[in-house]
């Protein structure tokens, strides 16, 4: 009788849930009725925030409204940048991010969702620069003066590709573009997304006629790791959105191109 009072309790000890098992932002998400997206509202036509309004609009903020409204939450967006875009989802001061570039550096610290959408890099130039530059090779030189936000992709990425260049990396607010218009930089790297943004936006800007575009990278939302109850939720709404077409209308929308990465 013993024996089976023994095998009984070890069953159940084995079979019961652990009382300090950590709650998924998931539930807390539905219990609070709010979903927090950081953003950093400077990456047209991705995330753009209206500083008077402090509205935000693009891609990232249709794509976060109809997840918020498939939860049956509403949604807060909460203002960061790229140098503490990762440690907003580590701190808890929000639950997601918009989309941030796959990057291994980010991923030792926090998720990531399944990519839904793809980019590549290119140079952007003044205009007047057209012919000077022709190849990538053309801006590793000491000649050329190379401007990074701290925090992005670009950031490495700039040094890696030319290391014989000179790099100066600003903070946000400021954008790098802005330094190539008042003549500071020679060259930025961004987006093709934002490329064909801001050169429609500032005519005197152009990407540099260079043979092809450079690292090809999905985009992504960050998660935090630890929580995989909220980053399976979150990659079985994107396939779905997938699967009905979502993503490809709300790119036309706001005039993106699928870029393929095989």
């Amino acid at each position: 009788m013993k024996k089976v009072v023994v095998v009984v309790f070890a069953l159940v000890s084995v079979f019961s849930v652990p009382s300090h098992a950590a709650p998924s932002r998931l539930q807390e998400i539905i219990d609070r009725g709010v979903l927090r997206v950081g953003t950093t509202g400077d990456w047209n036509p991705m995330t753009i925030r209206d500083p008077a309004t402090n509205f935000y609009k693009g891609f990232d903020i249709d794509i976060t409204t109809e997840l918020a409204k498939d939860l049956g939450v509403t949604v807060e967006y909460v203002a960061t940048d790229w140098k503490t875009l990762v440690s907003g989802v580590v701190t808890d001061k929000y639950d997601m991010t918009g989309s941030a570039a796959l990057n291994m550096k980010r991923a030792r610290v926090a998720g990531y969702s399944q990519p839904y959408f793809n980019l590549a890099f290119v140079p952007v130039i003044q205009k007047q620069n057209f012919k000077r530059f022709r190849k990538w090779s053309d801006f590793n030189s000491s000649s050329v003066t190379i401007i990074s936000t701290r925090g992005t992709v670009q950031e490495a990425l700039v040094q890696e590709l030319f290391p014989k260049a000179r790099h100066s990396v600003i903070q946000a607010p400021l954008r790098d573009y802005q330094q190539l218009l008042a003549n500071k930089a020679t060259v930025i790297v961004t987006s093709n997304i934002e490329a064909a943004t801001i050169t429609n936006r500032f005519p005197q800007l152009t990407v540099a006629k260079v043979n092809g575009m450079r690292r090809p990278t999905p985009v992504a939302m960050l998660l935090p790791k630890e929580d995989q109850i909220w980053i399976n939720y979150i990659n079985h709404w994107i396939e779905l959105k997938k699967t009905q077409g979502f993503f490809d209308r709300i790119a036309r929308k706001w005039g993106l191109v699928r870029l393929d990465v095989r």
